[in-house]
């Protein structure tokens, strides 16, 4: 598959966890970013709030939860990489539950990006999108 920047991506194959959830967490993000954008014109400031709420580890491993019957077994075994991998530490806002699900869930979209499944992405983040925006109503928190 050829890279945003025009180059062969490196085999995916040979890339750690870690790498792949790397490339993963800026796949995630934008996909929030271009679903938010989208969605309608409102104050910068409303769209980074909102993105942060779906671009964290507890919703990110909350995401990884929901979608977890829908991932292909290949997919679930990127996932379980990711959940195992070793890091170095665990920030102090999350907790070591949610960062390595957060891990998996990114691993999993690095995965798809660079294996050039693209469309696969699209369809597992409608699924997760589907659950952040059902806890967002549950928590009375604004579209």
């Amino acid at each position: 598959m050829e890279t945003l920047l025009g180059r062969q991506s490196p085999h995916y194959k040979d890339l750690s966890p870690l790498d792949l959830a790397f490339v993963g967490d800026g796949v995630y993000d934008l996909l929030c970013r271009e679903y938010l954008v989208e969605s309608g014109s409102c104050p910068v400031k409303k769209l980074h709030l909102r993105k942060t709420r779906w671009v964290c580890c507890q919703a990110q491993a909350g995401a990884l939860q929901a979608i977890w019957g829908q991932l292909t077994e290949d997919e679930q075994s990127i996932a379980l990489r990711g959940r195992n991998a070793h890091v170095g530490h665990v920030p102090k806002n999350a907790s070591p539950a949610d960062y390595h699900g957060a891990t998996a869930l990114e691993a999993v979209f690095g995965w798809l990006y660079l294996k050039g499944e693209t469309a696969r992405a699209r369809e597992l983040f409608l699924l997760a999108l589907n659950h952040m925006e059902k806890e967002d109503r549950a928590h009375g928190n604004p579209a």
